[in-house]
Formats: C-alpha cells, sequence, structure tokens
C-alpha cells in the first residue's frame, strides 16, 4: 500500500532516498575494468561466458546479421515515427560557430566541434530497449559525431531484432554483443576489437553505472543516472485511475523506482491509493511494481497547487506531470525538472518513446544542475581569439598590470614583450 503524508511530516530530503548499493560493487566493477585492460577481447568472452552463459565466436554484430534482423512492418513504422520526432526535435538544438568583434582589432569567437567517437550502452538480457539506441544515437548523429558504436548484452550470441533496426534507422556504425561493466571497460580503454570512445552515453545496471564512475576522466559520461522517478502533481478535477497508471509507468521498472503523487485533493489521494490496488495485481511485472510502490511510492497532500509545484522545486524529479487544466500558468514557476510532461493528456510514457524529448535524463535531485540528453553533449566548444598588434598595444600594460596583481610575471611579460626594443636597437 502507498504511503500518505501531509507537506511537512517528511523529510523532503528522503523522497527519492535509496538504500546504498553494497560495497563489494565498487571492488568487482574496479577488478573488471583491471581484467578487461590487461587482457582485452579474452577477458570480454570469459565475461560473456561467465554472465551471459554465451560463447561468443565473434564480438561485433556482423553486417549479414543487421541484414537478416526484421522485425514486423507495423513496429518499424513505429519506429521510424519516432526517429523522426526526435530527430526533429534534437535538430532545433544544433549549435553554429559564434564570432564577434568586440573592439576593433579585436575578433573573439566559439568553434563547435563534433566528438570523434561516441560509445552508446543499451540494456539487454531480459528486456531489450530500441528507445535507448533512437535516444542517444540520434542526437549523435546530429551533432555530427564521426563514428557511433553501440554494446548491448546478447545472452544466446544475437542482438534484439528491434535494437537492431533502431540501430539501423539511427545511423550507428558498429554493433558489439557485450555488456555490463566489461563493456564499458572496452569502450574506454580499447580492445583488439573494440574502439576505445571520447564518450559513453546510456543508461545500465548498478554495475554499468559504477564502471561509466570509474572510467570517468579517462572517458566523458553522460551522467551517473539512479533508479526512476516520477512525481505527479495533480489537483481534484484528476482521474484517480489516469493518475494511478501513470505512477506504475515508472514503478514497474525497478523495485528501487520512486512514484510520487502531490496533490491538494484528499478525495483524490484515495482515489489514486485505491486504484493501484486494483492495476498492481493486473501487471505482468506486478512483484517489481508491488515492491516499488510498497517502499519507495508516497502521497503528500499539499494546501494548494502553487505549494505542490515548490514541493516538486525541493525534489527536483527525473519526470513531472502536471496534472491540471491551465498547465502553462505553472511552468514558469518550475525550476527543477528533468522533463516536464504539461496538462491532462501527456502521460510520461509520451517523453519514452514517442514526443521527441530525450528520455535520458538526472535523477536522484540532480535536475537542480543537470539536463536531459541533448546535441550539446556530443560536441566540444573551443573558443578562440584575434588581436592585431594595434589591438594588443592598447591592452598589454593592463595584462601585465593584471598578472603582476596574481604574481605570475611571465604572463604579463608575454604580452609586453612584443612591444620592448631588442638591446642594441
Amino acid at each position: 500500500m502507498i504511503k500518505q503524508y501531509t507537506y511537512g511530516e517528511m523529510n523532503i530530503d528522503e523522497i527519492f532516498s535509496r538504500k546504498e548499493e553494497k560495497n563489494e560493487i565498487a571492488g568487482v566493477v574496479s577488478e573488471i575494468i583491471a581484467e578487461v585492460r590487461q587482457k582485452g577481447d579474452e577477458a570480454l568472452r570469459e565475461y560473456s561466458l561467465r554472465f551471459d552463459g554465451t560463447a561468443l565466436a565473434e564480438l561485433e554484430v556482423s553486417g549479414e546479421e543487421i541484414a537478416c534482423a526484421s522485425v514486423e512492418k507495423e513496429f518499424l513504422n513505429i519506429l521510424e515515427e519516432a526517429a523522426a520526432h526526435i530527430r526533429g526535435y534534437h535538430q532545433m538544438q544544433k549549435r553554429t560557430d559564434m564570432m564577434y568583434t568586440p573592439r576593433e582589432g579585436v575578433i573573439l569567437g566559439q568553434k563547435i566541434t563534433p566528438l570523434d567517437r561516441v560509445g552508446i550502452y543499451v540494456p539487454g538480457g531480459t528486456a531489450n530497449y530500441p528507445s535507448t539506441v533512437l535516444m542517444n544515437a540520434i542526437p549523435a548523429k546530429i551533432a555530427g559525431v564521426k563514428e557511433i558504436v553501440v554494446v548491448t548484452p546478447a545472452k544466446g550470441g544475437a542482438v534484439s531484432p528491434s535494437v537492431l533496426a533502431a540501430a539501423k534507422l539511427a545511423g550507428v556504425d558498429r554493433i558489439f554483443k557485450i555488456g555490463g561493466a566489461q563493456a564499458i571497460a572496452a569502450l574506454a580503454y580499447g580492445t583488439e576489437t573494440i574502439p576505445k570512445v571520447d564518450k559513453i552515453v546510456g543508461p545500465g545496471n548498478a554495475f554499468v553505472a559504477e564502471a561509466k564512475k570509474q572510467v570517468f576522466g579517462k572517458v566523458s559520461i553522460d551522467m551517473i543516472a539512479g533508479p526512476s522517478e516520477i512525481l505527479v502533481i495533480a489537483d481534484g478535477k484528476s482521474d484517480g485511475r489516469m493518475i494511478a497508471a501513470d505512477l506504475l509507468s515508472q514503478a514497474e521498472h525497478d523495485v528501487m523506482a520512486s512514484a510520487v503523487l502531490v496533490t491538494d485533493s484528499k478525495a483524490l489521494a484515495q482515489a489514486v491509493s485505491h486504484a493501484l490496488e486494483e492495476q498492481i495485481p493486473l501487471l505482468p511485472r506486478k512483484e517489481i511494481a508491488r515492491s516499488s510502490i510498497d517502499q519507495n511510492g508516497k502521497i503528500i497532500l499539499a494546501k494548494s497547487i502553487k505549494e505542490a509545484v515548490e514541493i516538486a522545486n525541493q525534489i527536483a524529479p527525473e519526470h513531472l506531470e502536471l496534472c491540471v487544466d491551465n498547465p502553462f500558468d505553472y511552468l514558469a514557476d518550475i525550476r527543477h525538472a528533468g522533463s516536464i510532461f504539461l496538462g491532462r493528456n501527456a502521460p510520461e510514457a509520451l517523453g519514452d518513446y514517442f514526443s521527441g524529448t530525450n528520455h535520458t535524463l538526472p535523477t536522484g535531485g540532480n535536475a537542480r544542475f543537470a539536463s536531459p540528453l541533448s546535441v550539446d553533449d556530443f560536441i566540444k566548444k573551443s573558443s578562440f581569439t584575434y588581436y592585431t598588434r594595434e589591438a594588443l598595444a592598447k591592452e598589454a600594460e593592463k595584462i601585465n598590470t593584471f598578472a603582476q596583481r596574481e604574481g605570475l610575471t611571465a604572463h604579463g611579460k608575454s604580452a609586453t614583450i612584443r612591444f620592448e626594443k631588442e638591446a642594441g636597437e
């Protein structure tokens, strides 16, 4: 049964709190990374056999395997339409070079350069996630990344046809049948078969997240994503069955997922609680949803929708639904949320699959300072400066004075020496 509170009865910091993962994970991951660095492909094959029960003759998905992979026409059409929506939204994020002349003889600017190679981790095993392929590969492609590599577990030695179809649509260049922390290590350091990348993106389990944390610095990463979160703000006009279904859309992900309703209506709170008890037993993943709701689910009673918005800002959820009649009236007040779904007809699942916005989002309150995955994640920004001699002459002594104040005389000298006469002149 989902727990109910009134605002003020609980510590906001505990809303999305989770039990600490066992310390052994860090040690195990460290050993896996070291083994992959030392033994390369041999280690990858050993871990594939140990963890996935698969003896891999070839680590890379062949062109023939991709060509032979097929999905039903209806789903392929859906994939194509989703890809078009994602492409259209992210195309609007594309940056261009910038240059301006603030003073005579001075040119300043910014140069945009795409990353050379990106690795995408796509979870696999008991499920397959073509949506992860689309959400990560399409922005990278728009950014102009030269090579996009996918790693994904392949139990039985085969990658899901849906994942292969999505990879083909999104413009992925190479696909490897490797998952887990060992796949992250391979992307970070490279092996005989798998090329090292500049950045690793994509979700994964606790071992994958820990591996990304440990290789950060050797490569860039998108974020350390935690369990899924949803916070729904709803008024008394909302349908309790629909709100319950929206909460369960995240609760079914993982026993550690968190689903929270903030409402100003006691009647809706009761209706949602009742609807959850009706709907959970009907779900194929009912055990996961049951555990998630019982352990991490919460209903918080607020005095008003305005107060509910402030509660949401304090929590900074991954997904935020605003189920009211005039949601745009509140949009400017929402400061901290990964992705915002406005009105009664925008369930969070739209963002997971089809609307076009990205579903790779900050969790654990990180929406206070972090953003969804975007085209910006796949580019570098370099600044550039140009001065004429005359322009530098006007500012050389000022640079020298500034440098002297910091005790860095060589800095200042590098500017003034250009105007000093050599001895004997």
